[in-house]
């Protein structure tokens, strides 16, 4: 835990009957960008919203550097945007920052300079004498990300950043992110699996309230890589009748059927590849196209969940 920042253990969360986070535990390293991946209903907002203290957990613990348990201090140190946060639209986006800091005990001065440096950081310096309530969507979730940096935290944490977002809207906060990896700990959750590999070093699976895996993307890789054989026939009833029996071939551990496509998830390429060219000979199945490749991370990432 040397170079960890964030550390829980077992974590957890009743309201009521219902239990959203199911005994959890991961770490956070200094620097790092990880990804809170799940399905919605996973239990990522309610993680988040424990780690930032703005749900008691009912279990577990949470450790910030060196050990410290979470608490006031910590609070200060931290950077939270909500799903869905809320602007006063009547303010500027300067006059919005200078709040926030001043709310995060930045006097007026300081507030002033470090609100001025974090729309720099987001683009939005020539926005800061507009109203908010003028502001793209993209405009006002880059301010959301820009209080949260106000303060000078050491973790900002984001809950689905871009998923309201337009496709520009969404270019944006993620070009922001790209820029601050590294500058700060980031710990943003998504269901999107492509947002998370674009920007995030690692990644922390969560699947109905428990983590289901976690680890870097070159881990996760080498862990899930699998070969697979993709298969193109020709648009004909017989030869799609054909594709639907593959499945049960021995030589297949999983299959994904389209009316005229195939990927087939495969033990040994080599003989998989011989016995499907046999196959096909056999049957005079009309192919237009074969290739062998490996699984992708989305196809992990759908097997870890369930889909």
């Amino acid at each position: 835990m040397t170079n960890s920042l964030l550390y829980i253990r077992n974590l957890s969360k009743s309201i009521g009957s219902i239990t959203p986070v199911k005994g959890i535990s991961f770490e956070l390293e200094r620097g790092s960008c990880t990804a809170l991946l799940g399905p919605n209903g996973a239990g990522k907002t309610t993680t988040l919203r424990m780690l930032a203290g703005l749900l008691s957990p009912s279990g577990g613990e949470i450790q910030y550097e060196g050990g410290g348990k979470s608490g006031r201090d910590w609070q200060k140190r931290i950077g939270y945007l909500p799903q869905y946060p809320k602007f006063y639209g009547w303010m500027t986006g300067m006059e919005y920052l200078i709040f926030s800091a001043k709310l995060s005990g930045l006097s007026g001065a300081q507030a002033r300079k470090r609100s001025l440096e974090v729309l720099d950081t987001v683009g939005l310096r020539e926005a800061a004498k507009r109203r908010i309530a003028g502001y793209s969507g993209g405009m006002k979730q880059r301010l959301g990300i820009a209080q949260s940096l106000v303060h000078e935290p050491s973790l900002i944490m984001l809950d689905e950043p871009v998923s309201a977002l337009d496709p520009i809207g969404r270019r944006e906060v993620m070009d922001l992110l790209s820029r601050l990896r590294g500058e700060v700990t980031i710990l943003f959750s998504t269901h999107v699996l492509h947002d998370a590999e674009e920007v995030c070093d690692r990644m922390v699976v969560m699947v109905d309230g428990r983590i289901a895996e976690q680890g870097s993307w070159t881990e996760l890789r080498e862990k899930y890589r699998q070969p697979v054989l993709l298969l193109e026939v020709e648009p004909a009833a017989r030869e799609e009748a054909w594709l639907r029996t593959l499945p049960g071939m021995p030589f297949v551990e999983s299959a994904d059927i389209r009316s005229r496509t195939a990927a087939l998830a495969v033990r040994d390429l080599d003989q998989a590849r011989n016995a499907l060219m046999r196959e096909m000979s056999d049957s005079r199945i009309r192919f237009q196209r074969i290739e062998a490749g490996t699984s992708s991370l989305e196809d992990m990432f759908m097997k870890v969940v369930g889909g």
